[in-house]
């Protein structure tokens, strides 16, 4: 674990390093935020303290798994591979190791997001002329099943035949799948993945117009990563896009509750909220905020 007095001391050194990359708040936070991340780790996969939601934290598990995951972290961490930033401070390579006993690298899970399942979109979005399109994209937000074994979720099915009806109107340049693996826990689906299917498969959506976002657990940080999804590709952040959902989360995410949450839980807001279309439409303009990195969420950061 850091202490301030340790996290301060490194704030210092660092900010004597213009090189280094930083966020758009600067490089003093992104140090604060990597320590605290670290810190979160450890407290809640080596010391138990809850997750600050359930499905986010290692699950229940007996004492004796416990103690095998922490032996296991330990001798991990001491076998650095190549490149491990052990020289910095071993805190580091301890705190993935804690995440990879405890099956939670989600994180990682489709790295290169913009190749593989998004190499299609990717390569369309290259070439787009986005002044074609009245939005950059409509981003469909999840809603993770809560029955073990099944892909999608009732209310998921339904925000797919929002898309696809809005997306035959020609004027949104792609949709954005969002959705991790987060529902129910240890679930075998990503839900930005299942929906991909369920768009091709039953609305006849290309490829190369679905873009997924599989990493998503929280509504926040649906718009977050959407947000980050659409500045990777290119897309004007002074041109809207569209949220898609049912209208009671819609609702959700045009009210001040969420405005409150997103500055709890991410410091600051993914975008705003420009007008309502519909009952399941809202126009969103995106924020640069949200590619600030943020390890206090290890399983998405």
């Amino acid at each position: 674990m850091w202490t301030d007095t340790e996290t301060q001391a490194l704030r210092s050194v660092t900010a004597k390093e213009a090189s280094l990359p930083s966020s758009d708040d600067g490089l003093d936070a992104q140090v604060g935020r990597e320590i605290a991340g670290i810190n979160m780790i450890v407290r809640t996969y080596a010391l138990g303290q809850p997750a600050m939601t359930p499905i986010d934290g290692p699950g229940t598990i007996s004492p004796l798994d416990q103690q095998s995951r922490l032996q296991a972290a330990d001798w991990i961490a001491d076998t650095p591979r190549a490149g491990a930033s052990q020289q910095l401070d071993p805190s580091m390579d301890y705190a993935l190791a804690l995440l990879d006993v405890s099956d939670r690298i989600d994180a990682i899970g489709f790295e290169p997001l913009m190749a593989g399942a998004n190499a299609a979109a990717s390569a369309q979005a290259k070439g787009l002329d986005w002044n074609r399109y009245r939005y950059s994209a409509m981003i469909v937000t999840g809603v993770g099943p809560e029955i073990e074994g099944e892909p999608l979720s009732p209310f998921g099915k339904y925000h797919l035949r929002l898309a696809a009806r809005r997306f035959a109107q020609g004027d949104t340049a792609f949709i954005i799948l969002s959705g991790g693996r987060a529902h129910p826990r240890a679930t075998p689906f990503t839900e930005a993945v299942e929906m991909k299917k369920a768009l091709i498969e039953r609305y006849g959506i290309p490829a190369d117009a679905i873009v997924i976002e599989p990493y998503a657990r929280h509504t926040t940080t649906n718009l977050r990563n959407a947000s980050r999804l659409l500045m990777q590709m290119g897309a004007p952040l002074d041109k809207d896009a569209l949220i898609l959902c049912n209208p009671v989360q819609s609702a959700y995410i045009e009210s001040e509750k969420f405005t409150d949450r997103n500055a709890a839980e991410l410091g600051y807001q993914p975008g705003r909220v420009v007008s309502r279309i519909s009952p399941t439409e809202l126009v969103f303009r995106p924020s640069r905020a949200s590619a600030r990195i943020d390890p206090r969420d290890p399983l998405d950061p």
